[in-house]
């Protein structure tokens, strides 16, 4: 082991991205070089570059070695941090928000593919965020669409004060109106959206046990939990949006990949929806169902 005094950033990175893999990471590099990235407070790229071979200071160790330990213990890494990025944008995240996964993008890929059509029909793209936790989806939406006009909402009034914060870092504050609500609760009934987008609890109770120990014991329940079989805010969600969405609007909504058939013929059993091909993931999982109001 390198003698304490001659610890450099390069050196420091190199023994614990190595001691992480030992102990059965699964990306050990990665998360060595964002800790040791936010306890230097510089730029991942840095630490190969102009402060590799900068001596690490006492209290960059001690910060590095509190996030080290805490990171073994299971503690996410975006936790840790505070930040996740999404779809290009930095998010800030704290334990009362769900942390974003990539998945989710898609649910922003079609929104937008399909926002085509609206913009130039419409002087104004209205969309509902229902579940927003972060404001991944809104944020982004909103940061894609300058016609767009979001509606955010969430049970918990912690996780609207992390969105709230995401949209007034990537300025679109003016355009997103956030609400505390469960699901359209806090609507008007006749207030309606060209756009509803969700990525709702879809995890089944029967599953939460069997979760990664990171998601499992650091990620809010509230957010993770579906219910019996993962769809109870599931069928709520798909049985209220058909009154808020205007006619030939869409709902996007991400769910688990074992859900497909079961959510598609939830969906199919209301009149009011005309359902599209499901929507596949990265991996090539199905991960976001597609419906027209019609």
């Amino acid at each position: 082991m390198v003698a304490e005094q001659t610890w450099t950033l390069g050196a420091l990175l190199d023994w614990t991205a190595q001691h992480l893999a030992q102990k059965g990471m699964e990306f050990p590099r990665l998360d060595a070089e964002v800790l040791l990235a936010h306890a230097a407070s510089c730029k991942r790229i840095d630490l190969y570059g102009i402060r590799h071979a900068e001596h690490a200071s006492p209290e960059t160790r001690q910060k590095y070695r509190d996030l080290i330990r805490r990171r073994m213990e299971g503690c996410p890494v975006a936790y840790l941090v505070g930040r996740k990025e999404f779809f290009g944008l930095e998010f800030d995240v704290t334990p009362a928000v769900l942390i974003p996964r990539p998945d989710s993008e898609h649910v922003v890929m079609e929104c937008l593919a399909l926002a085509k059509g609206v913009e130039h029909a419409s002087s104004l793209v209205r969309i509902a965020d229902i579940g927003s936790g972060s404001g991944n989806l809104a944020v982004a939406l909103a940061k894609q669409l300058p016609k767009a006009q979001v509606t955010a909402m969430d049970a918990s009034p912690d996780a609207l004060a992390v969105a709230r914060k995401n949209a007034q870092k990537h300025d679109v504050a003016e355009r997103v109106r956030f609400m505390q609500s469960d699901l359209f609760a806090a609507l008007t009934p006749n207030e309606q959206f060209h756009f509803v987008v969700s990525n709702p609890p879809y995890i089944a109770s029967e599953e939460m046990s069997k979760l990664p120990p990171g998601v499992r014991d650091y990620e809010p329940k509230a957010a993770l939990d579906g219910g019996p079989g993962g769809f109870t805010v599931f069928d709520r969600l798909i049985d209220a949006a058909r009154h808020h969405l205007s006619s030939g609007g869409h709902l996007l909504v991400e769910i688990g990949a074992p859900q497909e058939e079961r959510a598609r013929e939830r969906i199919a059993g209301f009149r009011e929806y005309e359902l599209a091909p499901t929507i596949h993931d990265y991996s090539g999982h199905p991960r976001v169902l597609k419906a027209r109001r019609v």
